[in-house]
């Protein structure tokens, strides 16, 4: 097999949500509106066949394959972060068919530009040089604009995607700009070689410091971390709930990746310099996320500012520079994700036409109406506080262990007091479905179609089943990132 023919072999998935995406692109001329579970069902058999190749070559820990001189990298990293991705796009599809159908907006294009964006993200996690990243990254982004803006006829979701395009055009300048810098300074855009530049000292200092500043002001722009939120909360409450629920968790998966593959890829030699700007940043988000959830009223608004809390936690792991703190991160990005994909699935499931479930007051005396989707959000919401013996408590003890291991006692103290503090705005939620009168209002029943409950309850119980996961879980973190 020549070179180029196995490239071609380690891109088989790509190769296949690319094509996938552009069938249905073309399929959707054709198909009128009351056959659009054609494409749904196509949509979810692209990703199936996507994870199958995935899976079947699945590169085990420290077996890494690599394509286009370098460009493309395939390791046990990027094959377990494809195949989450996979699983959350699938939800993303179960949960939103519905919902947008009562809108009127279940439309092809959703599925297309779904795929789109994780088409890019994709390639994020892939990446081994800087323009795959910068590709990977604007094909994610400019997806996920026009998702923000799909309800056309909603002001709010217009407000919502240009100043999503805005910020986030600045911050891809941003990084653009950073890593101009870092081939000026390498003369290369391979993060390996820009890695052995900084080692060997013939890269200039000046320069990788400068270029590595809008680099890590560029993920946390796509990690929403402050101060590069602005954006979070008026995206995720203007888009539909459809909406909010891919832009809330699978863009973390992508972030995470692209994190690793600039920050230990192509700079870990300057680790001392870039490590108090992650904890600065990290710091800011946890306080500053959580002062600002206390005050919501919206629960979209209130998850998008309780996202710097756990976006704090990601930081400071990836900040200890230590392949425990690597696979720390990578375990908590993914609790995350599921947790974040089951809240605002859980909305979805609430809601219904002419009514959204997104104030807090809408579930006040949930657990009368609804009790099976009560115990569901009281999972969800005390995993991401971090009560045990749920996921987001095993989570949070991992990347506190990883900080103490790396003798950043002061980070994990500031961190755990947040931690506490954050609980609070998730048992109010508790709280009001529980042990609070209904709200006056008639509010209809939750969605009935059995594939919707059925992905809302395997993801809420995924929070109980980490008990026993956790441990092989960050055994293979272990080992992918030793």
């Amino acid at each position: 097999m020549n070179e180029f023919a196995f490239g071609l072999s380690l891109l088989l998935p790509e190769l296949v949500v690319l094509s996938g995406l552009c069938v249905l692109l073309l399929l959707d001329l054709w198909i009128s509106p009351s056959r659009r579970g054609i494409t749904h069902f196509l949509a979810l058999l692209t990703l199936a066949f996507a994870a199958l190749l995935t899976l079947r070559e699945f590169h085990v820990p420290g077996e890494v394959g690599k394509a286009f001189g370098g460009m493309f990298l395939r390791d046990a990293m990027s094959d377990g972060l494809k195949t989450a991705l996979y699983l959350l796009t699938g939800a993303v599809f179960v949960y939103g068919r519905g919902y947008l159908a009562e809108r009127g907006l279940w439309k092809g294009e959703f599925y297309v530009l779904v795929l789109a964006a994780l088409l890019g993200m994709m390639a994020l996690t892939s990446a081994g040089n800087l323009l795959a990243v910068y590709l990977g990254l604007e094909l994610m982004a400019l997806s996920s604009y026009a998702l923000v803006a799909f309800d056309r006829d909603a002001p709010k979701s217009s407000e919502a995607a240009i100043k999503y395009f805005v910020l986030g055009a600045l911050a891809s300048g941003l990084m653009l700009y950073g890593m101009s810098m870092l081939y000026g300074a390498s003369g290369s855009l391979d993060l390996a070689s820009i890695r052995q530049a900084a080692l060997d000292g013939s890269a200039s200092p000046e320069l990788l410091r400068l270029g590595t500043v809008f680099l890590i002001a560029g993920i946390a722009f796509k990690f929403g971390a402050a101060p590069f939120h602005t954006w979070l909360p008026d995206v995720y409450q203007g888009s539909p709930s459809a909406i909010t629920l891919f832009v809330g968790s699978l863009p973390k998966v992508a972030a995470f990746a692209m994190a690793y593959r600039l920050l230990e890829g192509g700079l870990s030699p300057l680790l001392e310099f870039w490590r108090p700007i992650l904890i600065a940043i990290a710091m800011l988000s946890l306080s500053l996320g959580n002062v600002v959830a206390l005050a919501q009223s919206n629960l979209k608004r209130m998850l998008a500012y309780s996202n710097m809390l756990h976006v704090g936690f990601i930081l400071i792991g990836l900040s200890s520079g230590t392949t425990y703190g690597y696979a720390s991160a990578m375990v908590y990005t993914l609790f995350y994700t599921v947790a974040a994909a089951g809240a605002f699935g859980t909305i979805v499931v609430l809601s219904a036409r002419g009514f959204e479930a997104e104030r807090i007051e809408d579930y006040r005396g949930l657990a009368r109406r609804a009790p099976w989707h009560a115990f569901l959000m009281m999972l969800l919401m005390a995993s991401l506080a971090g009560f045990p013996p749920l996921f987001g408590f095993f989570a949070k003890i991992l990347i506190l262990k990883a900080v103490i291991g790396a003798e950043l006692i002061e980070v994990a103290v500031f961190a755990l007091i947040f931690a506490v503090v954050g609980a609070f705005y998730y048992l109010r939620i508790v709280k009001l479905m529980f042990f609070d009168e209904p709200a006056e209002e008639r509010i209809p029943a939750p969605a009935a179609d059995p594939a919707v409950r059925f992905a809302l309850s395997v993801n809420a119980l995924i929070q109980l089943l980490a008990l026993f996961a956790w441990g092989p879980l960050l055994a293979f973190s272990l080992a992918t990132f030793s």
